[in-house]
């Protein structure tokens, strides 16, 4: 009866708490503003080192935060219209980090609103993908590798027996302002990478093709590898074709007990992250955030005036984000 329960209230919910990875932050950098660090001379240092990539984006930014649920669809490469590139690259360093950023509205940064709400319960993954050009590769065509996973663990107490109450990847972004750090392998070969970001949200996952999956692709350009060829290790994989809708990490009932999961989806790199559910932020926390005028700015280029509204962004994307 419990877990009936609990079932409803998630399909009441299954149409709020949508979210979207909208921000990146390169080994604690912010890719979106200039005005994030309180330490003016340092962060005058950093502006000067990273002026061309200041106030643009190098995220394919979905053209809402719908769900996909499809697994078979395009769209589960990089989002809806995501096969199509933006004109920035962000760039980063092999052993290096970046950390992806997920919010329920356009840039909507307030550490006290959920990153994803609604009872979005899930792992949070990222893969890499080589590519000659991250500006123009589709994110279909390409092979993909897992760098990063955050998936589930047992809750400590007080769950009630039921996996809703478990440690998921989703909670930590939301313990984290949205935030998840990335370690990028020390072992990538120089070049053009695409980022994929993904949480997966199961509340409605008892039934195949009811998990909600959530991911953007980030344009990077990697510098300071030593490798030639990726490493050896890596299980390729191709969106569509990783994941079938009744992996059983996609088809679950998470408002019953849960005794174990996996993440579906190849293993991640030996030299990748498997992050602990319910472990902590790492040093995402610790990242500056938005300055007061930064964050206005920014707001003002993004946010449409009503749920509905989609608008001119000039070079970025029109985004109609619903609550």
């Amino acid at each position: 009866m419990k877990s009936s329960l609990l079932a409803a209230v998630a399909l009441a919910q299954s149409v709020a708490g949508h979210a979207i990875f909208q921000q990146l932050w390169v080994d604690g950098k912010d890719m979106i503003s200039a005005g994030h660090c309180k330490k003016k001379k340092k962060n005058e240092k950093e502006k000067a080192k990273l002026t061309p990539f200041y106030g643009t984006t190098c995220n394919r930014l979905p053209t809402s935060n719908t769900p996909v649920t499809s697994v078979s669809s395009a769209a589960v490469a990089c989002n809806v219209n995501g096969r199509t590139g933006v004109a920035s690259k962000c760039p980063a360093v092999a052993g290096g980090s970046v950390t992806i950023e997920m919010h329920q509205q356009p840039n909507d940064r307030n550490c006290k609103n959920e990153a994803i709400g609604g009872a979005h319960y899930g792992p949070v993954t990222a893969y890499l993908s080589k590519v000659a050009d991250s500006a123009t590769a589709d994110g279909t065509s390409g092979q993909w590798f897992k760098i990063f996973e955050d998936g589930w663990a047992p809750a400590k107490s007080g769950s009630g027996g039921v996996g809703d109450g478990d440690a998921w990847g989703t909670k930590d972004l939301n313990s984290c302002c949205g935030r998840m750090d990335v370690k990028l392998p020390a072992e990538l070969p120089n070049g053009d990478y695409l980022l994929r970001a993904e949480a997966i949200a199961l509340h409605t996952a008892g039934s195949a093709g009811g998990a909600q999956l959530y991911m953007s692709c980030y344009q990077l350009t990697v510098t300071g590898g030593t490798a030639t060829a990726l490493p050896a290790d890596a299980q390729m994989v191709k969106f569509p074709g990783a994941y079938s809708a009744r992996d059983p990490g996609l088809l679950i009932n998470i408002h019953a007990a849960v005794k174990s999961y996996t993440v579906p989806g190849p293993a991640v790199l030996k030299s990748g992250t498997v992050k602990v559910a319910g472990s902590g932020c790492d040093g995402c926390a610790k990242t500056c955030s938005l300055s007061a005028a930064a964050g206005k700015a920014s707001k003002a280029v993004f946010e449409p005036t009503s749920p509905a509204d989609e608008i001119d962004v000039g070079a970025k994307r029109a985004v109609a984000f619903t609550s």
